[in-house]
């Protein structure tokens, strides 16, 4: 008799992370149930609509099974658990905007860390000993890394001191900043999912993603900033930078590098820990650094504009010290560079457009305003 495959459990199936967590694991003979109910076309309209993802999945991977369910019902996400009973769980699902948090607070926090409560009591009871991966964010430091001394560029701010240069660790502090809303309910959840490894010794483990992004991303103006960039420079369409002057930096991460670190860790699963994960320095752009790749792909000139006031809480400079990551899981390492990723979010815009958006340019083309973007390789 054939041994039974392994199973994975994948919330928020139909985004960006999920989706890819569930065609890697796929791909590895794993069973693969998602679960996705487009509250990203609830939370941002149209123009977040998920269900072409899921068709893609539906008809790419072979056995996979798709599970209409809203985390926040508790008793449907108890009963799905105990009856699949899957090896491992991952949850990706989450309302993932600061902005739109402030608009719905109750839909944000009962998706975020109600949502995840409901996840981690159903596997509590059910499968206790199967390794759950819980993506967090880099907002549970709130404002709290801004405090680093910054030095400003022409088209970046950067750590000042030396021994900041390879981004913020996992000892930075989660409390005594401002996180928005949003940002705070993912602290509940963070917290809690540690809190079911070191209470019951569940194999937990969070994931505080930086910028994760990739070519299934729907980008929208509230969420998903690269994404939606590429998005706007390919359509000629303006784009609103909300503070520091467009000097912010971001350290990005494709999605297939995310979903090979869950392989990594669902193989070999600690207790209550936690982990930055992002694409590091080599990785890091600024937003008008950004603008420039993004021409050189599209042959494109942006169209943008900076509004004076940040988004509350948000970062003026983050980079993702992988330090622990890569002691924990040598065997991992980035493997996407920016100007890759860059080029594959422009791609699969233009597949999903009905008419191509743009004429790349061969070799590259000029920087936005001239300005010269120097990009490291992954590491």
């Amino acid at each position: 008799m054939p041994a039974r495959s392994r199973s994975l459990l994948v919330t928020g199936s139909s985004g960006l992370i999920g989706s890819e967590v569930c065609a890697h694991f796929s791909a590895l003979g794993w069973a693969v149930h998602g679960v996705d109910a487009n509250l990203r076309a609830v939370f941002f309209g149209p123009d977040g609509d998920t269900r072409w993802n899921q068709r893609r999945l539906e008809a790419t991977l072979p056995g996979f099974v798709h599970h209409e369910l809203d985390i926040r019902d508790r008793p449907g996400v108890l009963a799905l658990v105990d009856g699949l009973r899957p090896d491992a769980v991952v949850h990706t699902a989450a309302q993932p905007s600061h902005d739109r948090a402030a608009a719905i607070p109750f839909q944000d926090f009962d998706t975020n860390a109600v949502g995840t409560l409901n996840l981690l009591e159903a596997a509590r009871r059910s499968v206790p000993e199967a390794p759950f991966v819980h993506m967090s964010t880099n907002k549970v430091y709130g404002d709290a890394p801004n405090e680093r001394p910054l030095d400003e560029h022409a088209t970046r701010w950067d750590y000042a001191l030396a021994e900041d240069y390879d981004g913020i660790d996992e000892s930075c502090r989660i409390d005594r900043s401002k996180h928005s809303l949003f940002g705070a309910s993912k602290v509940a959840a963070d917290v809690m999912v540690q809190e079911y490894g070191r209470y019951f010794g569940m194999p937990t483990v969070c994931l505080r993603g930086g910028c994760l992004t990739g070519p299934m991303h729907a980008g929208v103006e509230l969420h998903g900033f690269l994404s939606f960039l590429v998005k706007c420079v390919l359509e000629g369409r303006p784009y609103t930078v909300f503070g520091y002057k467009g000097k912010q930096v971001r350290d990005n991460i494709h999605a297939h590098d995310v979903a090979r670190l869950i392989e990594q860790v669902v193989a070999a699963p600690r207790v209550a820990e936690v982990y930055n994960v992002g694409g590091g320095r080599a990785n890091a752009c600024s937003v008008i650094e950004a603008f420039a790749l993004a021409e050189s792909v599209s042959g494109r000139t942006p169209r943008w504009t900076v509004s004076e006031a940040p988004r509350e809480g948000d970062h003026i400079c983050y980079i993702s010290d992988l330090a622990k990551l890569r002691a924990h899981y040598p065997a991992w390492r980035v493997t996407r560079s920016l100007p890759g990723i860059v080029s594959d979010i422009h791609d699969a815009w233009q597949a999903r457009a009905p008419r191509p958006l743009s004429v790349p340019v061969a070799g590259g083309g000029p920087a936005a305003g001239g300005l010269a973007v120097s990009t490291g390789a992954a590491s």
